[in-house]
């Protein structure tokens, strides 16, 4: 696969920092499906690793947690921060974090970790980090994601405008030798029109695209991918397969 370009990474959330929250609906949706899976875990050290503006800091923080909020991009430490979702807030790479070996008792991913270049070194990294008898949480992206963002804009270019993801045999593959629960989720959110829909991927920063950015969405671009989109009950949906894992450290 192309190598992940960690700066233009940060660059594209970053801009979407501070309003992030207005179009975060697929990160609430994979929060509460991810909470639920794990269960009622106490935890009084939390790593929030790829925090965003740190939606989650608050959660923890009530449950009497000690939080550090990390992530790639200076401007989301910045908005996290402006919120007071943690204690500590770290500018760093989930790949290569520093932070020192079992410092936690839970570290926290949600959606973050597609943005890494080897799914196998993020985890191994959130497992160093997690103190035996603590969990490692995540969610991420799976093949077969954004199917109707791709079949509209087949009707426009040839070139990608979705990033590749992992199948979830590959992701299984990652978590051999651990002790995990794990499974994939459909999420779908809809919207009024495609404009929404691609406004709603621009609000999150999801727009980089590791092969390479391509021309502009032009307004005449926009009504082909309307025509194109396929549509539910007059809406237009964005279908999300979503993998998430529960790791138990020995």
């Amino acid at each position: 696969m192309t190598p992940v370009n960690k700066q233009a990474v940060a660059h594209a959330f970053g801009r979407a920092a501070q309003h992030y929250r207005q179009h975060d609906g697929l990160q609430r949706q994979s929060t509460e499906l991810l909470l639920a899976r794990l269960g009622d875990v106490s935890a009084r050290h939390v790593l929030d690793a790829g925090c965003g503006p740190g939606a989650m800091g608050h959660h923890w923080q009530q449950r009497g947690a000690q939080v550090t909020a990390l992530d790639l991009s200076a401007s989301m430490l910045s908005e996290a921060r402006q919120q007071q979702t943690a204690h500590h807030y770290v500018q760093g790479d989930i790949e290569a974090m520093p932070l020192p070996d079992e410092a936690f008792c839970l570290a926290w991913s949600n959606l973050a970790v597609q943005w890494c270049d080897s799914l196998p070194q993020a985890l191994h990294e959130l497992y160093r980090v997690v103190r035996p008898g603590g969990h490692i949480a995540f969610t991420t992206l799976v093949q077969g994601s954004l199917p109707e963002l791709s079949q509209a804009w087949r009707a426009v270019d040839t070139a990608p405008h979705a990033n590749r993801f992992l199948s979830a045999a590959h992701i299984g593959a990652a978590l051999a030798g651990w002790r995990y629960q794990a499974g994939v989720e459909t999420l779908t959110l809809y919207f009024d029109d495609a404009a929404s829909a691609m406004r709603s991927l621009k609000g999150i920063g999801a727009t980089h695209l590791h092969a390479g950015r391509t021309s502009g969405l032009t307004r005449g671009k926009l009504q082909q991918l309307q025509h194109a989109w396929p549509q539910q009950n007059g809406m237009c949906p964005l279908s999300y397969q979503l993998f998430w894992g529960v790791i138990s450290r020995d």
